[in-house]
């Protein structure tokens, strides 16, 4: 962010007070301040003072209030000479006129904010190719979105342990979109694929786990070519996250072009399901089936469908199995060894899942 900024709004208050008033970076360093001599300073010792809060400190014979940030860390500090109640009040007005002029600098000047917008559907079509021009943004390159949701108590810290894995600023953006939630934007290498974005992942994953303590759920979105397409990719994201809980519940990292028919269940009206699930059923509803010969069921797909390797795997005798595929076949009218029933059967299961996922028993 330009000092020049800051410098502006604290040359307008001289004429209000005798104090000096100013502001300093991260590390220390008096960006801005309405006595130039003290620009280009480090105080060093500032920082470990200031902490994580965001009231006003006295140290030093100043008083000190960080500027609203994305993090825990802060990116900017004002400071009000003395350590007064004055001082306090000051440093308070002062923090509210830097904030504001921060607040109007991202949103003019600032490509995360930029990125915010786009995949917030915050923008017109025609504005994107505008400002991309104007941040000289790179708006035809491969990116992809994933969005980390975390599970349980979140915490504020994520958004830095993940921008700490992705420092560069100009190309990967870490976006806070809600208590839970944090967005990455991640600039690509041509030719990525699916593995690649899976690693990105997991090592977002597992970097949390270990530093934090933080379990995750993490959304992960088609590879774009250009920019104009970040919302569609976020929204599929959040599709990802979604769909998993109900089809996926082990997995903690979702690909949404691996969804495949639970995607499709997911965007279809629960009417609909309901129909669907009473043609099929004709005979008996899906609830006459008990916990035995559902396990059987599953055990039966996850095997396609060897009635061989599924009675090994159930430590059952191979007739044993075919006499149970029997007793399904009279409860439901499918009979499972055939290719398509079994097809049947198998999106009946799903959308039963979808809609208990709903509250709706049918």
């Amino acid at each position: 962010m330009s000092s020049r900024v800051f410098q502006s709004v604290v040359l307008q208050m001289k004429d209000c007070t005798d104090r000096s008033i100013g502001v300093i970076d991260s590390e220390g360093t008096v960006v801005s301040c309405n006595e130039l001599t003290s620009i280009g300073e480090r105080w060093p010792g500032v920082i470990e003072v200031l902490g994580k809060g965001d009231h006003p400190v006295a140290y030093a014979g100043r008083t000190f209030r960080p500027l609203a940030g994305v993090g825990a860390q802060f990116d900017y500090a004002v400071f009000v000479t003395g350590e007064d109640a004055l001082a306090a009040t000051l440093c308070s007005m002062a923090g509210v006129a830097m904030n504001g002029a921060k607040a109007y600098y991202e949103e003019k000047h600032d490509k995360a904010t930029f990125v915010k917008n786009i995949i917030s559907d915050n923008i017109l079509l025609g504005d994107i190719y505008v400002r991309a021009k104007e941040l000289h943004f790179v708006s035809e390159v491969p990116r992809a979105v994933f969005l980390i949701r975390q599970l349980g108590t979140p915490d504020m810290a994520a958004i830095d342990v993940i921008q700490s894995l992705f420092p560069d600023r100009q190309v990967d953006f870490v976006l806070s979109i809600s208590e839970t939630d944090v967005a990455l934007i991640k600039q690509l290498s041509p030719g990525s694929d699916a593995r690649e974005l899976m690693h990105i992942a997991a090592r977002v994953e597992e970097t949390l786990a270990k530093e934090l303590g933080i379990r995750t759920v993490i959304g992960i979105g088609t590879i774009v070519s250009h920019i104009r397409d970040l919302a569609r990719a976020y929204k599929e994201t959040q599709v990802a996250i979604e769909v998993g809980k109900v089809f996926d519940t082990e997995k903690s990292i979702i690909n949404y072009e691996n969804l495949g028919i639970g995607r499709l269940i997911y965007q279809l009206p629960t009417t609909l399901c309901e129909m669907f699930l009473q043609e099929v059923f004709k005979k008996n509803p899906i609830d006459a089936l008990d916990q035995e010969t559902l396990f059987t069921i599953n055990k039966f797909f996850e095997n396609n469908l060897n009635v061989s390797e599924t009675a090994r795997k159930l430590f059952v005798h191979r007739n044993t199995l075919v006499y149970r595929l029997e007793k399904i076949k009279k409860l439901t009218g499918l009979d499972l060894r055939e290719f398509d029933d079994a097809i049947t059967f198998k999106v009946a299961l799903m959308v039963k899942k979808y809609l208990v996922s709903r509250g709706i028993e049918s």
